[in-house]
């Protein structure tokens, strides 16, 4: 369908790996954790006319791997980097999970730069420790543990992703795709410093801080289209019914599409339905 490139794009004292096809309107597809790049692969033919662009965040995918403590704000700098060197403006935002938190704080920061938002199994807002499940609790509690470091030891971060949080576990060879830029524990270490970063109970403070201002922005911004899509049928959706209904009241602009059966790594089980629902709240908006 399309040609795709690969450049790599120096910032700061690394580089960040990027996937591009077509041209026009910019229409930045961001991952989150445990992820690259490779999540967008069979979302991206279905989205139609626009310049494609599916970074790999630093530290992650192809991208460079800095002596950095990964955070949220360190996502964001380099991110921030990125988008000025490739001079992207009037941008068309896609974030899944950690990636649609980094959408949602570009955005606020940046809205004279941003046509449109569409996001899906993200951080929409902060989180109280008794909204997760007892599974999710424990979890929780686990990556934030002593235990956490020995998840490094064995990849379980991408391995639990790709067989528990999709409704189909990936074969063999798929999964490969997300493993390879892990090789070792080491290398894994972005990996659970964004497991750790989870904001619940009011910690961590500074990002908390980050998505309250996000979310001020989210609720007085009309003139900016914003896409939720949703999903039903697994008990590690991030997104069910309630949160949607937060964010319908809480989001200006909103509209919310549902997309079918899908666990939380949804590009993986629904990317048809999620490349035609982009697509259309697009051309509805005349973001393209």
């Amino acid at each position: 369908m399309y040609g795709i490139r690969m450049p790599t794009t120096p910032v700061h004292d690394s580089a960040i790996h990027h996937e591009e096809s077509g041209s026009g309107t910019p229409f930045v597809f961001l991952h989150g954790n445990p992820a690259s790049s490779h999540t967008w692969r069979k979302v991206l033919p279905g989205i139609g006319a626009g310049r494609l662009l599916a970074p790999d965040l630093i530290g992650m995918g192809r991208s460079g791997k800095p002596d950095i403590t990964h955070r949220f704000a360190d996502h964001a700098r380099y991110l921030d980097a990125w988008f000025d060197a490739l001079g992207l403006d009037d941008v068309v935002l896609v974030g899944h999970d950690w990636g649609g938190a980094l959408a949602f704080d570009w955005a606020a920061r940046h809205p004279g730069r941003v046509r449109g938002i569409a996001f899906f199994e993200t951080i929409v807002k902060p989180m109280a420790w008794e909204e997760l499940s007892p599974q999710a609790r424990r979890r929780a509690e686990t990556i934030r543990s002593a235990q956490g470091e020995r998840m490094l030891d064995e990849n379980l971060f991408v391995r639990q992703a790709y067989s528990g949080g999709v409704l189909t576990p990936l074969p063999e060879a798929e999964v490969e795709a997300y493993l390879a830029p892990y090789p070792t524990p080491d290398s894994r270490r972005p990996l659970l410093s964004w497991a750790r970063q989870l904001p619940l109970g009011g910690e961590p403070a500074d990002l908390v801080a980050r998505i309250e201002a996000y979310d001020a922005w989210l609720a007085k911004s009309p003139d900016t289209p914003k896409l939720l899509l949703t999903f039903e049928g697994s008990p590690t959706l991030l997104i069910g019914p309630e949160t949607a209904g937060w964010c319908a009241t809480h989001l200006a602009g909103l509209e919310t599409v549902h997309c079918g059966p899908a666990g939380h790594h949804a590009t993986e089980d629904r990317p048809a339905e999620i490349a035609a629902a982009v697509s259309s709240w697009a051309d509805r908006h005349g973001l393209r």
